[in-house]
């Protein structure tokens, strides 16, 4: 029985798995007796502990508590979870986490507010094979676990403006889309996030070619991040960073009172209803 590596010499996956199996050992169980004691299929345990699955959150919260290892294998996961993001996001998911104050614009519904059916669509493209078909599925969970953010205390202060075209390009599925209209509303209502739309009616403006993330440290120190047309890019050059405040502000000044924001929305469901 061996102990776990550390994490610096081996991909966060693997030391993730490599800890599983070892807490399972030092407790003397089999995988078979795991998956009787949780709600865990036995071959999924066996693919997390050799590290070809990532789970979601929960399941590690869960296996925490059954080891009593307090944070161990959420704070492995979260490590974990990086890897799934492309080399070139990798550097804002460390600075994201960390943010005090986020300003986004987005041209679809954010990664931080979809729901997983919603973030299932948007990431499965052309998918034809099972790896392909396995990594979407990594690549949601990442993308909800990012959302923990939100609820952690305290929480990060939070102003999302969301392009009207993100109420009016539905997914496939009905229900789904309804559930992630209600989703929105229901976030609209946590104390510590904003969310505006912005209209049609507002024209043309400096931002349409793609998404915009400003985030502040608790230093005082701010980033933006730019995507777009396959692109994107991490600006810390105060002078640019200052001029994509100024345009994100310019924004915001177009967009709908949240109060507003949040009937727009709500019309758009009773559309989508009806």
């Amino acid at each position: 029985m061996t102990a776990p590596a550390d994490v610096d010499e081996e991909s966060g996956r693997a030391a993730l798995g490599r800890t599983l199996r070892y807490l399972r050992e030092t407790a003397g169980k089999s995988l078979a007796e795991l998956a009787a004691d949780t709600r865990y299929d036995k071959s999924y345990l066996y693919r997390l502990e050799v590290g070809q699955r990532l789970s979601k959150l929960e399941v590690m919260e869960d296996l925490d508590r059954y080891y009593a290892s307090g944070e161990l294998l959420q704070g492995l996961w979260k490590v974990a979870r990086r890897e799934v993001f492309k080399d070139k996001y990798k550097e804002f998911m460390r600075l994201e986490p960390a943010a005090r104050i986020m300003h986004l614009f987005t041209l679809g519904i954010p990664g931080l507010l979809q729901t997983e059916d919603v973030a299932r669509e948007s990431l499965s493209g052309a998918q034809e094979t099972t790896a392909e078909a396995e990594l979407v599925e990594e690549q949601v969970i990442a993308r909800l676990g990012r959302q923990q953010l939100l609820h952690r205390v305290p929480a990060p202060s939070v102003r999302i403006i969301m392009d009207e075209y993100a109420l009016r390009r539905p997914v496939s599925d009905a229900k789904a889309w309804e559930k992630q209209l209600c989703h929105l509303i229901e976030m609209a209502e946590v104390p510590s996030l904003v969310l505006q739309v912005l209209p049609f009616a507002a024209g043309a403006h400096n931002l349409m070619d793609g998404s915009l993330t400003l985030l502040w440290q608790e230093d005082g120190g701010a980033v933006a991040y730019t995507e777009g047309n396959g692109c994107a890019e991490l600006i810390e050059d105060p002078s640019a960073v200052t001029r994509y405040r100024l345009s994100y502000d310019r924004l915001r000044d177009l967009a709908l009172p949240p109060s507003e924001s949040d009937a727009f929305i709500r019309g758009v469901l009773e559309e989508h209803r009806s």
